[in-house]
């Protein structure tokens, strides 16, 4: 693969040194400009790995330089080049975001140095993106990500769904990604909708604001009402509204809250005149609202105007094959600008395997993020994670047998194929050989579900007669 370095010198003789000393022997592609301002054209222009950069330039000085860089995000390392007298002004451009810094006269075998640890670096970082876009087209849903076939089940009623624009309710413990696969709806459904995506946390507010936030209120309708405001539901006419932990709302608003989802019109507080929208409503709750409508802490009416189309969202202890796959989404994401994005060691992986994961994928994006921060190589460590990671031992089952001598996407996808076979064969077993119901149990179309079938090679005919 070939890679381009861009230096940046006002010296011309300085410039032309550094680009001969860096092609002798190299595969590299070296350009060179005479400011800053030149430079941050060059990088819009091409794809550059390492920028070596002078501080003392005209028109946009090296630190100015390095600054407009950070703003943009592009994606280069950044090397500063300095006399011996401005090494605290290396060190200030260091933490603005600059890799490392060599003193002037730059010694060229230190510089060979520098320049072949941040190419292995971005050969590292290359890899675990091409590795991420593999991962994501392979297993990836809009912005939800599983290799576990009850997700992908998630994944083809997401597709049902966001033909139509009916209510859906999304069930699921804190931290298992209600508000993503509400997005993907939304998103999905692009074709038919182009609203906004407007979202509300209904545990957040106490009752009186939680009103105001979703239906607007009047001016002077209550102290502090020094005028008109729209509520969430106007706020979304022709998109979506997500209300997130929606078994939290007081009773008074749940009556409300119906009215609303069975006319489809509302007044704001403190107004008279009718609003009439057009809102697909997404619910979410970590609540068992069955169990609340018993025992009348939740209006069964309103349970059955959200339950209309419900998404059940799996733990993240009963999708362990997700986590390798989460875990290096997550290395990437959180990769610090301009530097090589982290890889998970084998020996840190089969520490996130063994942890139980109470805060679901939301606990494991918080360590990894972590992990990213604190990690000093180009690999988080199992040093690197939090403490509750190493220490907490698996639920029952979560763990998974990894072979380490395997690359991961392979094993990933060995993984989701045994898995979807197993839960198939228990499903038809369960069913007796009946595809329908089988496909109801999968959550999944006869006509998947029979492709699948036709797939594995998983005949019918042995489970009639158990």
């Amino acid at each position: 693969m070939e890679r381009r370095i861009l230096i940046a010198e006002d010296s011309k003789l300085t410039s032309e040194q550094l680009r001969t000393l860096l092609e002798e022997g190299e595969q590299l592609t070296v350009d060179t400009v005479g400011d800053g301002q030149a430079a941050l054209h060059a990088l819009g222009q091409h794809s550059y790995s390492i920028l070596l950069t002078d501080l003392q330039m005209p028109h946009l000085d090296g630190m100015q330089l390095i600054e407009r860089i950070q703003q943009r995000q592009l994606p280069v390392t950044t090397i500063v080049m300095t006399g011996f007298g401005s090494i605290d002004q290396a060190v200030k451009a260091m933490r603005m975001g600059a890799y490392d810094f060599l003193a002037k006269p730059v010694d060229a075998d230190h510089l060979r140095l520098v320049i072949e640890r941040v190419l292995r670096e971005r050969t590292l970082q290359d890899e675990v993106i091409q590795l991420r876009e593999r991962l994501h087209k392979q297993h990836g849903f809009r912005n939800v990500l599983s290799a576990n076939p009850k997700m992908h089940a998630v994944f083809e009623l997401i597709r049902s769904v966001a033909q139509t624009t009916t209510t859906v309710l999304i069930q699921g413990e804190t931290g298992t990604g209600k508000e993503q696969v509400a997005r993907a709806i939304h998103d999905a459904s692009a074709t038919l909708r182009s609203g906004e995506f407007v979202a509300i946390n209904c545990a957040a507010l106490p009752e009186t604001l939680l009103e105001s936030e979703l239906f607007g209120h009047e001016k002077g309708s209550f102290t502090g009402a020094i005028g008109q405001r729209k509520g969430r539901f106007e706020q979304a006419d022709g998109g979506t509204l997500f209300l997130d932990e929606v078994g939290d709302i007081p009773a008074s608003m749940q009556a409300k809250l119906l009215r609303v989802l069975q006319e489809r019109r509302f007044e704001r507080v403190g107004g008279t005149q009718s609003i009439e929208v057009d809102v697909r409503v997404i619910a979410a709750t970590h609540r068992n609202l069955p169990k609340l409508v018993r025992l009348a802490r939740f209006r069964e009416d309103l349970y059955y105007r959200l339950n209309v189309v419900k998404i059940d969202l799996p733990p993240l202890h009963e999708r362990p094959e997700d986590i390798p796959l989460l875990a290096t989404h997550f290395a990437a994401k959180y990769a610090r600008r301009g530097e090589a994005a982290r890889s998970v060691a084998p020996e840190a992986m089969e520490k996130l395997l063994t942890h139980n994961w109470p805060g679901n994928i939301r606990e494991l994006e918080n360590a990894i993020e972590r992990a990213c921060v604190t990690a000093r190589g180009p690999s988080i460590r199992p040093e690197d994670l939090p403490a509750e990671v190493l220490t907490t031992p698996a639920a029952g089952g979560a763990s998974l047998p990894i072979d380490l001598t395997r690359p991961l996407p392979e094993l990933l996808r060995e993984m989701t194929v045994n898995m979807e076979r197993q839960y198939l064969l228990k499903a038809l077993k369960k069913s007796r050989g009946n595809v329908g119901r089988c496909a109801k149990i999968c959550g999944m179309s006869r006509r998947s579900v029979s492709a699948k079938l036709a797939e594995y090679k998983i005949e019918k005919t042995p489970f009639k007669d158990e």
